[in-house]
């Protein structure tokens, strides 16, 4: 084994800015952990963005290396649970945000935060999910959970060009649900038609400004990954006894809404956390992705960039111009 690697490493500059680039660590650099990962895929989310963008409250020192996810092979571990040889997924905890993350070939994590490799997935797979598919998934369990069958009616996703926003569609389409995707992007419909929504909502439509507490039912569930005033406006369109899910803030963190849907229509309003969510409760998630949930697109849903890559990518996710997800090979 090598003692540097190769890593996007990114630097606080004299002048306030951050700069960002390709270059040499070495593994005595990587912070304590049981496990030593060499790392295969990773993927770009938008935390990454706001990461190697210098956001504070995702990471607060630098130089730092982001990537929230990664998937690789176990070089070395000191816990029993984890030997040399094993094909692994890490996402979330705090990888990524204040510990070295995925976007290098090396990381070194506790054993808790990795999941094993699940079967009838490869590792390219896992991260074509990434935290995006992961969240996504986790969103679907919860409308599952709660009752939405597909027969109760279409569901909704916002966002849904997004890496969120995209698997949701897959995932829904794949078990039988009637899906209606909101995008603000007028040239998505044929990528989102691709994915399996069956109706494209431009997003002014779900931009409701008549200040009523309630609107015509519309919807017997919605994933939503945006926040603000459309989440607001998809809550007042579910049907009776419908469950919302909610994972994003790009749209804002406040919410203008009243009480009326929950107490007169049964609405439930399930967040999804995807960062803190239990480690003896992620296997079976991953299990669902590899199998069952497993839409058959899965390819389709990313596109493969390098290292050298990113700084332009993570330009586009910043300006809300990503299509899909941004899947970056280590190696």
């Amino acid at each position: 084994m090598e003692n540097t690697f190769q890593c996007l490493l990114v630097t606080q500059q004299e002048a306030g800015g951050f700069n960002l680039e390709v270059t040499q660590k070495s593994i005595q650099d990587l912070p304590a952990g049981d496990v030593l990962v060499r790392v295969r895929y990773s993927s770009l989310n938008y935390k990454d963005a706001l990461s190697a963008s210098g956001n504070r409250g995702v990471t607060r020192n630098y130089p730092h290396t982001p990537g929230i996810d990664a998937a690789g092979v176990v070089e070395e571990s000191s816990h029993p649970d984890w030997q040399h040889g094993n094909e692994v997924i890490v996402t979330g905890f705090d990888l990524g945000m204040n510990t070295s993350g995925g976007f290098a070939q090396y990381i070194r994590v506790p054993a808790k935060w990795l999941v094993k490799l699940p079967q009838g997935m490869t590792l390219r797979e896992s991260m074509t999910y990434g935290t995006a598919g992961f969240t996504a998934a986790l969103s679907v369990a919860a409308l599952v959970r709660n009752g939405v069958t597909p027969e109760k009616g279409p569901v909704v996703v916002t966002g849904a060009t997004g890496g969120v926003g995209s698997v949701a569609v897959s995932i829904l389409h794949k078990l039988g649900y009637t899906v209606q995707a909101v995008s603000s992007k007028t040239t998505s419909q044929d990528f989102l038609t691709s994915l399996g929504a069956s109706e494209i909502i431009p997003r002014a439509e779900m931009e409701d400004q008549s200040g009523k507490a309630m609107l015509k039912t519309r919807f017997a569930g919605a994933v939503d990954t945006v926040g603000g005033n459309v989440l607001a406006t998809v809550i007042k369109s579910v049907h009776y006894g419908g469950t919302v899910t909610a994972c994003g803030m790009v749209n804002g963190g406040e919410l203008p809404i009243t009480v009326f849907p929950f107490i007169l229509r049964g609405i439930q309003l399930a967040g999804i956390d995807s960062v803190e969510f239990p480690a003896e409760q992620r296997p079976a998630i991953w299990q669902h992705l590899a199998t069952d949930w497993k839409p058959a697109n899965l390819e389709s849903l990313a596109h493969e960039i390098t290292l050298p890559d990113l700084p332009e990518a993570i330009q586009t996710i910043l300006k809300g111009k990503m299509q899909g997800r941004a899947l970056v090979k280590i190696d």
